[in-house]
């Protein structure tokens, strides 16, 4: 029987992260098919990932990645999940809501696995950005129905945001909606570089974003605070990579 839903999890070294996804998605989403699109991980990911329905090899990059699950899916609704985030365990019910009211697709809230004030202000600005914006990163978990994905072309292969430029493609498709339900996300990144000043960065960032900044200098900013360096000025690729094949 084909499966209603079809769960695609980009990885790159998730060892420490990806059994925890899987044991939930097993215990709660039954019948579901779990497809996780590999990057090239060198830890122990893969060995974790043999628990899903299927694994596979995909060249390195979240939108080649999850474009790369798309296209072996099987189910009538695709969910594209971050190897370090829980899902709801009702998700399924808000999903099949939001797509039965006529919506290309939605995504949920966030909830920042710690509890420190700085958390709770951070994901409580995202998931207002999103309501008031339609703007969503992918730690929100989205979802959408395959043929909506097919029609938007899948994730664009650009060098940053190719999540936001989908969520706000399937908006002007058929629109999208954030679920009251709230996705449990690793802030281990905010820890990683500083938690006020990630935030202040991804607030920056989709206010850029927002206003039509060129993505060149959008990754200039990203590349200097993540990763401490400069990047060589030329114009990302911006083109949809599910591939033409792919939407017959």
């Amino acid at each position: 029987m084909k499966p209603r839903l079809s769960i695609i999890i980009p990885t790159l070294n998730e060892a420490g992260s990806l059994a925890a996804l899987l044991t939930v998605l097993r215990r709660d989403f039954a019948g579901a098919e779990v497809i996780v699109a590999d990057g090239g991980s060198e830890d122990d990911t893969l060995k974790i990932a043999c628990t899903a329905d299927r694994v596979i090899h995909a060249p390195r990059g979240r939108a080649a990645q999850m474009n790369a699950g798309a296209s072996v899916a099987t189910g009538e609704v695709l969910w594209f999940l971050h190897s370090d985030s829980i899902p709801p365990h009702d998700a399924l019910a808000h999903i099949e809501k939001i797509l039965a009211s006529g919506c290309s697709g939605g995504c949920f809230r966030i909830w920042f696995d710690e509890s420190a004030w700085v958390f709770r202000i951070g994901d409580a600005l995202s998931n207002l950005k999103v309501d008031l914006t339609g703007i969503a990163y992918g730690d929100h978990g989205f979802f959408c129905a395959v043929e909506a994905f097919r029609r938007v072309g899948g994730y664009p292969v650009v060098t940053l945001l190719e999540d936001a430029d989908l969520y706000r493609a399937l908006g002007r498709s058929g629109g999208v909606r954030q679920a009251p339900a709230y996705i449990f996300t690793s802030a281990r990144r905010y820890h990683a570089h500083g938690p006020w000043r990630t935030t202040l960065v991804y607030v920056a960032l989709s206010t850029l974003y927002m206003l039509g900044c060129q993505r060149e200098k959008l990754v200039g900013i990203y590349a200097w605070f993540f990763d401490g360096r400069k990047v060589e000025r030329r114009e990302p690729v911006a083109k949809r990579g599910f591939a033409r094949e792919n939407l017959s």
